[in-house]
């Protein structure tokens, strides 16, 4: 049950956005065999002077926090990182420098889902 957060510029189509949206999804699914229903995904949007980005950085650049249950391995994280990237790139023409991601893995006991602890 990875959650997914995407901080981006403001300004692009919902076309574009939804894009974004499924390669990210699609590609959890590759690398870490998640279901086709599991989304939990966000798209946060800045205005341009919001959203501070490092120097040679385009409009499209965009960091992706993704949250996951404990216990995934150096290999499944680094398929993510690849595939998620690949998937954006090839998708929407961006360059991979534009794409930042944070995986993080906080231990079970600070997931709650209705109402209950994991």
């Amino acid at each position: 049950m990875p959650i997914v957060k995407i901080n981006m510029q403001k300004g692009f189509s919902p076309k574009y956005k939804k894009t974004v949206l499924d390669c990210v999804h699609s590609g959890l699914m590759e690398a870490i065999g998640i279901e086709d229903w599991d989304r939990f995904q966000r798209i946060l949007e800045y205005e341009p002077e919001d959203f501070e980005k490092p120097e040679g950085k385009t409009d499209h650049f965009m960091i992706i926090e993704i949250t996951l249950f404990p216990g995934r391995t150096t290999e499944q994280k680094k398929r993510i990182i690849e595939i998620v990237t690949s998937k954006l790139v090839g998708a929407l023409s961006i360059v991979p420098s534009d794409i930042f991601i944070l995986l993080s893995d906080p231990p079970l006991e600070n997931w709650g889902m209705a109402g209950k602890q994991k």
